[in-house]
């Protein structure tokens, strides 16, 4: 049988991964700190005996869109938007560390300072915790600062200094988790040239518009192939019949 059948059927499937992949983004679009994930088609040449006149279109991850999102203002207190390069270290639930942009942060019935997923956010000694206070505040630098419960507003207290990072996006990969891991498995060190705006949140960095335009591109895409895969199969049954009237 002509390899063609096969590049077609791999083509239908490279292509609904990518046809997931655009639906996971459109579903993040309102999602705070989300970056779009990326992806590109490359050519494999069928490998086998003979010539090799087919290739394969497999999807393949690029990697993540850097742009920042747009950055909406809240008036809360504890939300915080990174301004430009930079990420917040928090701690995932099996102790590592990871980073997000996801700056939407809150306080359990613990005291502990949580991202919306509830990991944990870290300062410089680990998890943050916040003791009870009439108004928290957190500056610029990531340093927070809380008025104790009782005292006068004229009583501000350092409690501690979340860890805001820049190792550099090509240090950097997408966990299953949602958040982003250094790539060899170790910390990022906290740099102090990272800044954030509180009192606001960034938006997620999905143009709705386009990933809708992308992904009916891609079902024009897959229709083609099962039109590929069934011509194929008409082909050979054709040839055939040619064969058995021989």
């Amino acid at each position: 049988m002509d390899r063609s059948v096969y590049v077609a059927m791999t083509g239908a499937t490279q292509i609904m991964r990518a046809q997931a992949e655009v639906a996971h983004n459109l579903a993040n679009a309102n999602t705070t700190g989300f970056k779009a994930e990326l992806s590109a088609f490359q050519s494999v040449p069928v490998q086998g005996d003979g010539l090799q006149t087919r290739i394969n279109g497999v999807a393949q991850g690029t990697g993540w869109d850097t742009t920042q999102g747009t950055q909406t203002q809240t008036g809360n207190d504890l939300d915080v938007s990174v301004q430009g390069n930079g990420w917040i270290a928090v701690q995932t639930p099996n102790g590592t560390e990871g980073y997000t942009r996801a700056g939407n942060l809150r306080i359990d019935d613990q005291g502990l300072l949580t991202d919306a997923r509830g990991n944990a956010v870290l300062g410089g000694g680990g998890p943050i915790t916040i003791p009870q206070a009439s108004s928290v505040k957190i500056g610029s630098d990531g340093t927070i600062s809380i008025v104790p419960l009782g005292e006068s507003p004229a009583t501000v207290a350092t409690t501690d200094r979340i860890k805001l990072v820049n190792p550099g996006n090509d240090q950097l990969s997408l966990g299953s988790d949602g958040l982003m891991h250094m790539k060899d498995g170790s910390q990022a060190q906290a740099d102090a040239d990272v800044k954030v705006v509180s009192g606001a949140i960034e938006a997620s960095n999905v143009n709705p518009s386009d990933v809708l335009v992308k992904m009916i591109s891609l079902s024009r895409e897959f229709e083609m192939q099962v039109r590929s895969i069934k011509t194929a199969d008409e082909n050979a049954q054709s040839a055939s019949k040619l064969l058995q009237v021989g």
